[in-house]
This record gives C-alpha cells, structure tokens and sequence, in this order.
C-alpha cells in the first residue's frame, strides 16, 4: 500500500468516516458505493460487503491504495481464476543477482550465487537450478523447490 500521511487528524476523519458506515442502511450504503467506486454496486451485494467496500476506498484515498507491483499479481490472479479455477499457484520468485541460495545436502552444504543470467556453483556458471539440484543430489528435483523457493506440490509430485 502506498503510504500517504499520517497525521492524527487525517486519521481521525478517516475513523469518523468508517464509524457512520456502521450506521447506514443498506440503501445508503449502496449509494456511498456508487459515489466512491463510480459504477453500481454488484446486485445482492451484502450490507457488510457494501461497507467493507466502501470502508477501503475510505482508506485508500486518505492513506494510499495499492502498489503496482500489488495491482499486477492481483490481475495476475484474477487471469489465473478465469483461465484455470485455480488460484493457489505460486508465483515465480525474481531473484536479484547477487543473492546467495544456501542448502544442505547430505551434511555438505552448498552454496549457489544467482547472476545476471543464470547461476554461480562450484565456481561454474549453470542456466538454471533445476540442473544444479540434480547435479547435487543425483535425482530428478526441481531447481527452485530443492533450494526452498516453492511448497511442495500437494500430490506429492518431487519434479
């Protein structure tokens, strides 16, 4: 969320504004929406959602809405719901160069620098993780679950 001030009598009006939202009947709700958001509300929507609605718009005009990077992975979201009904994938984890990745394997650890293109291990640079974890432990593991960047797939798939 981007920050704006916070000073005490902006929130204090911004308190005020949520505590007369606890107030107003449905109806009213429905119009404070239709002001704030500039679009009918969605039909049947629920006096506690109106006011959950209309509460954050309160708060995203006097404190800041979200970022950017926040809009996109919620687009990114909402583009993985429509296409697949699943929402539950992990995004990709960007990893700056520079970052070291540190896993022990069979009581030797190991230690992987991520550069511009590609990866730094035992002094050789390799295109990927996936090639190094197999490297490391002789089986077929995914590169970024093996050194932690992901859950593990629920069906108990290790690739």
């Amino acid at each position: 969320m981007r920050r704006r001030s916070r000073d005490p009598k902006t929130l204090a009006i911004v308190r005020q504004r949520l505590d007369a939202l606890e107030e107003m009947e449905h109806c009213a709700l429905q119009a404070e929406w239709r002001k704030r958001f500039r679009h009918e509300p969605p039909p049947r929507l629920s006096r506690r959602l109106l006011q959950l609605g209309v509460a954050w718009k309160i708060q995203a005009k006097a404190l800041g809405g979200l970022t950017a990077a926040t809009k996109r992975e919620l687009e990114r979201l909402a583009r993985s719901l429509e296409e697949t009904g699943d929402i539950r994938r992990e995004r990709v984890v960007r990893l700056k160069p520079g970052a070291k990745l540190i896993r022990e394997w069979r009581g030797e650890t190991h230690t992987v620098i991520v550069l511009e293109e590609g990866f730094q291990w035992r002094g050789r640079q390799w295109r990927s993780l996936t090639a190094i974890a197999r490297e490391i432990s002789g089986a077929k593991w995914s590169g970024p679950r093996f050194f932690g960047l992901t859950r593990p797939d629920r069906r108990g798939d290790r690739s």
